[in-house]
């Protein structure tokens, strides 16, 4: 699965994947300022996730396929295979 965001920053992360919020995957950054990564994940499967933007911004995915609500208050973003 090819992950990427766009993002004025210096690293992003992504957190949650097969329900791993302590490990992140870097993304790289890409010459057009975009970051990506390719994640390998098992089919038929369901994951929550959030982006992580220099240590300190939690983002979203806006192409995500839906939103789950997550216990700070706030949404997670959904992806399902």
């Amino acid at each position: 699965m090819k992950f990427s965001v766009a993002a004025e920053a210096k690293k992003v992360e992504i957190l949650g994947l097969n329900s791993d919020w302590k490990n992140s995957i870097i993304m790289s950054k890409k010459k057009d300022g975009t970051f990506s990564a390719d994640v390998n994940l098992p089919k038929d499967s369901k994951h929550e996730f959030k982006y992580l933007i220099d240590k300190k911004i939690w983002l979203n995915a806006p192409g995500a396929d839906a939103e789950a609500a997550n216990v700070f208050g706030t949404t997670n973003s959904v992806i399902s295979l």
